[in-house]
């Protein structure tokens, strides 16, 4: 057995595994889009690493999201894992794929804040510590339409007793219809369009970067990358909450449906502010609640959050739904490095944007959009 780099001769491979599971799949223009990460050019690392059998087919994966970080002026690399998929016939294969991973150069730490309730145990094997401590196996949810999740709920457990019937449903639960509705955002809350270097969105990176917390790049350039992501098929949404003529919080979601069983899900990417503008979080929150509706989402969620986020949610985390129950976050830093004490991430660090499954569409539903 061989690790090695990801190359787009694999991809048909990779989405194999994949499907093996039922996870969600990315097209070839989608994987070459991933590969050509800015961040990952810049220190030459991979988009993932494969284990290679003795006939030199592919029989294992595990992704490397890498980002840029900033810590004031200082700029430093970090990478997510994601997707590892290691069937039960190269059972073991972890041990080779996460050393490989973890001793990936170039960066300073080795993260994942998305893993399942199986692989959490393994991470811990690694000496990969729960981040951040107190939330780290927290997820909150605001459910919209009850009956629909109760509907998911119902399939999962059809399905949990007969995995046959897994690929015989089809696509259930999909909304009739999604409409983005800017006239539910609340009072200061606007629509971010302009994501030009010299904008009100780029002013306000400056100010959180300015801050000195360790956290990833989110200027304009790199959102315009993100949100070029050829496999989405709805339009990220990016809004912001102004005061005195300035941005000085923000918030990202994306419409997801995890699987066919799934219910339509408005998942939030990101959501952040200046310390002295925290209390504008709770709005964020309420304005993207009331754009779930109307988009076909059966609830709005928050999978990755730190101590200071949940805090500052107040009386809207309450309301929420709590999920989660294991360490899905850990990390592993460099020796050297001490800048993750001021990391306060959300799902934007993670890899949630490119493994969420983007919901489908049909084109009535394009039509109406």
């Amino acid at each position: 057995m061989e690790v090695r780099a990801l190359s787009l001769d694999d991809i048909p491979a990779v989405n194999q595994l994949h499907r093996d599971v039922w996870w969600p799949e990315r097209s070839t223009e989608g994987w070459q889009w991933l590969m050509n990460n800015p961040a990952t050019l810049e220190i030459g690392s991979p988009a993932g690493l494969v284990l290679q059998d003795a006939q030199g087919e592919v029989s294992a994966f595990l992704g490397s999201f890498t980002q840029k970080f900033w810590q004031g002026d200082q700029m430093s690399y970090a990478s997510s894992g994601f997707s590892i998929i290691v069937p039960p016939a190269v059972r073991g294969g972890s041990r080779a794929l996460l050393p490989a991973f973890l001793s990936l150069p170039d960066l300073q730490a080795h993260y994942t804040l998305n893993c399942n309730q199986l692989s959490s145990s393994i991470y811990r094997k690694f000496d990969m510590i729960a981040w951040p401590p107190k939330t780290h196996d927290l997820k909150l949810s605001w459910v919209t339409r009850p009956f629909a999740c109760a509907a998911a709920r119902g399939l999962r457990e059809l399905v949990a007793r007969k995995p046959q019937a897994a690929h015989s449903l089809g696509e259930r639960l999909l909304p009739r219809r999604s409409i983005f509705d800017p006239s539910r955002l609340g009072t200061g809350i606007e629509i971010v369009e302009d994501l030009s270097d010299d904008g009100d969105y780029a002013a306000y990176w400056q100010a959180l970067r300015a801050e000195g917390r360790f956290m990833a790049d989110r200027s304009p350039a790199m959102l315009k990358w993100r949100f070029a992501d050829p496999d989405l098929t709805q339009p990220i949404v990016l809004i912001a909450a102004r005061r005195e003529g300035r941005i000085e919080a923000h918030a990202m979601a994306m419409m997801t449906k995890y699987s066919s069983i799934e219910t339509a899900t408005l998942e939030i990417l990101d959501l952040d502010g200046l310390s002295g503008s925290r209390d504008l979080i709770p709005d964020l929150v309420n304005s993207l609640i009331q754009l779930a509706g109307p988009l076909g989402a059966a609830k709005l969620r928050l999978q990755a959050l730190s101590e200071r986020l949940y805090n500052d949610l107040g009386d809207v985390g309450q309301k929420a739904r709590h999920e989660g129950g294991y360490g899905h976050c850990h990390f592993l830093m460099a020796p050297d490095f001490t800048g993750h004490h001021s990391w306060q991430p959300t799902p934007f660090d993670g890899d949630y944007s490119i493994c969420w499954r983007p919901m489908p569409i049909d084109e009535a539903q394009k039509r109406v959009a």
